[in-house]
């Protein structure tokens, strides 16, 4: 005796999912359980998860030939979320579960030896590639039942074991559909555990931070160990603006199909901090593998990316970050197909003034050689560098300050500074004409802040008046500026007017500006 059924699951691709289908046909002949449409090895291994946890579920595996198709059979299948549809689809097949359910419903889920269900990775995506395949529900593990509910439109059933997922397919056991207050979920999660008032000192370092997250543009902390560095880059989170919901459920997308979302956690409603070990790989931080995965620039997509140590990276995994950091995108090929991730995210890189940390501190002396300061300054090269709009130093802080039992402002207070000069950047760029030259043109990406305007934006945006005009040049020269040290001083000029209300950059706007690339001169030239 033989028989057929058919289950729907779902795999993900990128940041996207694709239905898959699962046939399972037991039949006569050896007992052998065989799954083709490229699996790899920890597919191939769910036969025996699958085999152990139907029979101490308290079901009969079967006796015959059992083969499992997983189609489309030219993509490639990763992963232990087909264990629960495969062992459904058996049991329908040989006619142990009889059910009307089946087509109706996407399942996901890994199977320990004992029949419970566990946890997976890309739940969110699968879930909305299920509604869009016009399924009435999915059947998830427990711990992923928050992140699929957060998709409206389709019922998401929470099953903790085989057994109870094949009671309720047959109809013995009815399951409510786990509900998931979206709007709830993400409000509730945007406290930070750190203050901007917990800093001492460092008023110059803070203004360029303000002034970089007002504009969404890169920085750069230069100075000795010790000096607040990391304190200060653990913070920028704190005043960026709340996330909007399309912005959490984009990144907690991201974050499904790395696994890295908490279990029972909804959606990600707080800006994310990443921050890699200078060891890291130029797969780990841009992402890639045979299946490829997104890395730590995509991870950190709608927050903040901390690169402490920036010179003891390897020289190759920071100059693949060159084209991610115009871009905003990653795109990896590989001879199955080519992925695109997300990684539009603010870089906050961190570093000593030369290898042994104490060039420049009038407190204990620099014993670097020349050489030594020119090798450690040349690991970051000129190109990446005239990416990261502002450079400040972050001194020394004197013991006044850090005995001082009166608290700096707030990120609240600063973040409300942050969020006007957003605001404007949004108006300016939301009321920007489409250009008549070519009216049939792809839309440009979308720009929301001043780091992202185009050489367009900036001519049109960034208009001097002959003193500001003059001083830029004079410091163009001085300094030996590139073209985009230039067009990178006038978007943080124009953050800075925004900031100040101002619709003209001013002169004090360019000088302030200038000063944020000074260290160009004084460390690289």
């Amino acid at each position: 005796m033989s028989g057929l059924a058919k289950v729907y699951s779902g795999a993900v691709y990128g940041v996207d999912a694709y239905e898959v289908e699962i046939e399972v046909n037991v039949g006569n002949g050896d007992p052998r359980f065989v799954v083709v449409g490229l699996p790899d090895a920890a597919v191939k291994e769910s036969t025996d998860r699958v085999w152990t946890a139907l029979a101490n579920s308290g079901f009969c595996p079967p006796l015959g030939r059992v083969t499992v198709n997983l189609a489309p059979a030219d993509i490639k299948k990763e992963g232990p979320s087909f264990d629960l549809p495969i062992a459904l689809g058996a049991l329908v097949a040989d006619r142990q579960l009889e059910t009307n359910r089946l087509a109706r419903y996407a399942v996901v889920g890994e199977l320990a030896l004992g029949g419970e269900v566990r946890r997976v990775r890309g739940v969110l995506p699968i879930a909305l590639r299920a509604r869009a395949e016009g399924r009435q529900g999915i059947l998830v593990p427990p711990e992923n039942a928050e992140e699929a509910a957060v998709v409206s439109g389709i019922d998401t059933i929470p099953v903790a074991s085989l057994a109870q997922a094949a009671r309720f397919l047959s109809g013995d056991e009815d399951i409510p559909p786990f509900v998931v207050d979206a709007q709830a979920a993400f409000a509730g999660g945007t406290a930070y555990a750190v203050d901007y008032a917990d800093v001492r000192g460092q008023e110059s370092a803070r203004r360029a931070l303000e002034v970089a997250v007002a504009g969404g543009h890169n920085i750069l902390l230069v100075g000795p160990p010790g000096t607040g560095k990391s304190m200060l880059a653990k913070r920028v989170p704190t005043i960026l603006p709340p996330l909007t919901l399309e912005e959490a459920l984009e990144t907690t997308k991201i974050h499904s199909i790395a696994g890295v979302l908490p279990p029972h956690q909804a959606v990600v409603s707080s800006r994310p901090f990443r921050a890699p070990h200078h060891t890291i790989s130029d797969a780990g931080l841009l992402g890639g593998g045979t299946h490829p995965m997104p890395g730590e620039v995509s991870l950190a997509h709608n927050g903040v990316l901390f690169l402490d140590e920036l010179p003891e990276f390897h020289r190759n995994v920071l100059e693949v970050m060159r084209q991610p950091l115009e871009d905003g995108v990653v795109t990896i090929s590989r001879a199955s197909g080519t992925v695109s991730f997300p990684c539009r995210f603010m870089l906050v890189a961190a570093m000593n003034p030369c290898p042994c940390g104490h060039f420049g501190d009038p407190r204990k002396e620099c014993r670097c050689t020349p050489m030594q300061m020119q090798r450690y300054r040349n690991r970051i090269s000129g190109p990446l560098l005239d990416r990261i709009d502002i450079h400040v130093e972050v001194p020394a802080v004197e013991y006044q300050q850090l005995a001082s039992v009166e608290k700096g402002e707030s990120s609240a207070a600063i973040r409300d500074r942050v969020q006007a000069a957003r605001a404007i950047q949004r108006e300016r760029f939301t009321a920007a004409p489409a250009d008549p030259a070519a009216p049939n043109a792809a839309p440009a990406p979308a720009v929301h802040c001043n780091a992202l305007m185009t050489s367009r934006d900036v001519r049109e945006h960034c208009v001097l008046g002959p003193s500001a005009q003059l001083l830029l040049k004079t410091a163009m020269a001085e300094y030996h500026l590139s073209a985009r040290a230039y067009d990178r001083i006038l978007k943080v000029a124009r953050t800075i007017a925004d900031m100040a209300a101002s619709p003209d950059i001013l002169e004090d706007h360019i000088a302030e500006a200038v000063q944020y690339r000074a260290l160009d001169r004084q460390y690289w030239e």
